[in-house]
């Protein structure tokens, strides 16, 4: 399981961003306790990164993982989005659909209601969000330049020598954007849609009276090699749901759900609102605690 934090709780300096404003750094773990512990231990100001302001601003609690509670579902109110679900008459979607639907049985069970909403527009919105092309090419020349040791010192060079995997369209389009963000029009519009796209979802939580949102992280098992070089997805046409909280700027975790076929597993993401990360890690334990979906790998 992994935690995506309200960009700036934690310290995002020394990493390579590719939207410098959107990125964040969270800890991966085999149990929601062992990353929240982590958590705890890397959130926090930091001068050397200045959107880590942002956490004097959270005002967090004195230990995150002090308050996580197995009963504390009982009483929460999710919404399921149901047009982050692939088609169901899809055979990739269908299978991930189905213990998403069984992951909500389980929340329910252990007291919680959940409902189910849509997020008007959501694939227009994502695209209208997006800041990759806009801002990446900068994001990360910057990085490079500050590391006089770096191999390389600009993504024009990494892209001209090709020293990247042909499957990589993201940066095949990176590339071609701008040396800085402003000198593209479509940047400004692209921060105000994003602006537009919190406040759409935090309206949604609140008119619902949510603690959180909830959907697979992706709406497809993981591919297999076949499936990818055969091109089945790119990069670009992958159907991840991760971007949602990413390109509103909101905090979300993601735990094990289930497995498609025994063996590829199904996060199930919950998205809360800004700086309230609490809420989600007590969500988010208390569903690994009565369900118990993670499967230790065989080494």
């Amino acid at each position: 399981m992994g935690i995506r934090s309200t960009p700036g709780v934690v310290s995002r300096a020394g990493s390579s961003p590719l939207v410098f404003f959107q990125d964040t750094v969270g800890p991966m773990a085999r149990s929601v306790a062992d990353a929240v512990t982590v958590f705890d231990a890397i959130a926090g100001y930091d001068p050397a990164d200045s959107l880590s302001v942002n956490y004097s601003i959270a005002r967090p609690p004195r230990s995150y993982a002090a308050q996580l509670d197995r009963d504390g579902l009982r009483g929460a109110r999710l919404g399921l989005v149901t047009n982050a679900l692939g088609a169901d008459s899809d055979p990739h979607a269908a299978p991930v659909n189905q213990i998403v639907r069984e992951a909500c049985g389980a929340l329910r069970d252990a007291g919680a209601l959940v409902v189910t909403v849509e997020i008007a527009d959501l694939y227009r919105q994502l695209v209208e969000t997006s800041l990759y092309v806009n801002c990446s090419k900068s994001d990360l020349n910057a990085f490079l330049a500050a590391r006089p040791l770096a191999p390389v010192r600009t993504l024009q060079q990494i892209f001209e020598t090709r020293q990247y995997h042909p499957m990589l369209d993201l940066l095949d389009a990176c590339v071609v954007g701008p040396d800085l963000p402003e000198y593209d029009p479509q940047y400004f519009r692209r921060l105000a849609a994003r602006e537009a796209f919190q406040r759409q979802l935090t309206n949604l939580m609140a008119a619902n009276g949510l603690d959180a949102l909830i959907f697979p992280d992706v709406q497809v098992p993981a591919p297999t090699r076949e499936q990818l070089n055969t091109k089945v997805w790119t990069t670009l046409t992958y159907p991840t749901n991760t971007l949602i909280a990413s390109q509103s700027w909101l905090p979300a975790i993601t735990v094990p759900a289930g497995m498609v076929d025994g063996r590829l597993p199904v996060g199930l993401e919950f998205m809360g609102r800004p700086y309230d990360e609490a809420t989600l890690f007590r969500l988010a334990y208390a569903f690994e605690q009565a369900t118990h979906h993670r499967r230790a790998p065989l080494l």
